[in-house]
């Protein structure tokens, strides 16, 4: 099947963005030279001009799709960005809106009034307001929620009360419902009148009179079929489920483990109550990235590139706070071997190597524990070799290269028991880093904190502080 490569996709996105770039520079250079000038008639002149240059950039914005201008909208400087929303036809607002990150929404929302908050809002579906709930304003949902029907206000409600990582929070309530009791042919008269599918849609869902789950027929089935067969006759009764308060996590490993592309919602008395799509999955599978990501640097949430210095410097200070706490642990540690430093000066320039190599250990143990976590990997009964397993990995690692960096010492300075304490050095922080590579995340993952909120930074305290004292301590008590 041809298609078009994500490189190119993103080649050609990368022009797109250039020329905004460049419109907007021209656009700019223009006003201000008109600006300066005097002129007769000054006003209606800079009207003119600044109309005519904004002209193609707003032609160009109405010809990409809303995740293309939502792109070009967090690549800009807030200045920028504000002037390029202005352009952005009022009906393609709320599609944008959903597509931006949560900390450029926040700075778009800002600038819009009620009314344009409602227009950009009021002709979304259900659970897409659901999905922009918390960054609108009180009185403008509570305006979408008295304009909507009884049905949408109650799903809207419900996907509201829902916890952020459940599947009940991802489901959409667009689906096509079909009983049992009738025959393929007056499914495909329905769908014919229905003229248009949700999107995403590989199934539709069985219901009886009570709108009970019974099972799923696949559009495949649907077509290859004799017409004048019963739907229970075809139907798969045995689907894959999930409830509003599972965890989402575990409905994308579902996804990912067995080629879903939509997959039935049901409460507990087992009424159908929506659908989740491949295409939310991977929203969420996304966001769930970007968040490990950013927990792992020790950031406490997603940042617009061009926030204000204030509002960054609020993002990162916590782990920059304990990081400089453990800085001041380990400079304390060295402070008690001054003595061995002053004595044997090769110390000094080595002791780094030994606790940079166990930083980078702990980290990809970590990493890997953090990982386990997220995917439900790791149970009681196998943390045990889990953690045996990394420490032979440690052991052996050490060993190879702590006898590297031993024989460098050796040929560096010509002291073979200096080289042997490096090596010794080098194989009990490897040791020390697998055993908090595991337990870290672990332990917070026992209190129910994200595993991967600032073990990055953790596990390189330990390592530091932890090798800083392994390696002059051995040197304090061999070589002097």
């Amino acid at each position: 099947m041809s298609g078009i490569e994500p490189s190119k996709i993103q080649e050609s996105l990368q022009e797109v963005l250039q020329q905004v770039i460049e419109l907007l520079r021209k656009h700019h250079l223009v006003e201000g030279l008109v600006h300066k000038q005097e002129m007769p008639r000054h006003e209606l002149v800079e009207t003119l001009v600044h109309r005519q240059n904004l002209v193609e950039l707003r032609k160009k914005l109405d010809d990409l799709h809303p995740a293309d201008v939502a792109y070009i909208l967090e690549a800009l400087p807030l200045e920028q960005r504000l002037l390029v929303w202005d352009l952005v036809k009022a009906e393609r607002d709320g599609d944008i809106l959903l597509e931006v990150s949560d900390a450029v929404r926040e700075s778009l929302i800002a600038t819009m009034d009620s009314e344009e908050l409602i227009a950009a809002t009021e002709n979304l579906d259900t659970d897409e307001i659901a999905d922009l709930a918390p960054d609108l304003p009180q009185d403008v949902l509570h305006e979408l929620m008295v304009a909507m029907d009884t049905q949408n206000r109650s799903r809207l409600q419900s996907a509201m009360s829902y916890e952020e990582d459940t599947v009940g929070a991802l489901m959409d309530f667009d689906i096509v419902t079909i009983r049992d009791d009738i025959s393929l042919e007056v499914v495909l008269r329905y769908l014919r009148r229905l003229g248009e599918l949700p999107g995403h849609t590989d199934k539709l869902f069985v219901v009886d009179r009570d709108d009970k789950f019974r099972g799923v027929l696949p559009l495949k089935r649907l077509l290859v079929h004799d017409p004048e067969a019963s739907v229970a006759a075809v139907m798969a009764e045995e689907a894959v489920t999930f409830r509003p308060e599972d965890d989402a996590g575990e409905a994308a490993s579902a996804f990912e483990r067995y080629d879903l592309v939509t997959a039935p919602v049901v409460a507990a008395n087992n009424r159908l109550v929506g659908r989740l799509t491949v295409d939310e999955v991977m929203d969420f599978i996304r966001e769930e990235s970007d968040s490990e990501m950013l927990s792992l640097a020790g950031l406490r949430e997603e940042e617009d590139l061009f926030a204000t210095v204030w509002k960054s410097i609020q993002n990162r200070w916590t782990w920059l706070a304990v990081n400089l706490v453990t800085a001041f642990i380990a400079s304390r540690v060295i402070g008690m071997f001054e003595g061995s430093i002053e004595k044997i000066v090769a110390l000094a320039a080595l002791m780094p190597i030994v606790a940079g190599i166990g930083g980078n250990s702990g980290n990809q143990t970590t990493t890997m524990i953090v990982r386990a976590l997220a995917l439900g990997q790791i149970h009681g009964s196998g943390l045990r070799k889990l953690f045996l397993k990394e420490a032979k990995v440690s052991l052996v690692n050490g060993l190879i290269w702590g006898s590297v960096i031993g024989l460098i010492a050796y040929f560096l300075y010509r002291n073979a028991a200096l080289g042997v304490v490096m090596t010794g050095a080098m194989i009990l922080n490897l040791l020390l880093a697998a055993l908090m590579g595991v337990l870290i995340p672990m332990f917070m993952h026992k209190l129910g904190r994200d595993p991967a909120v600032g073990s990055s930074v953790m596990i390189t305290a330990v390592t530091d502080s932890g090798g800083f004292f392994i390696f002059l301590g051995l040197a304090t008590l061999f070589l002097l």
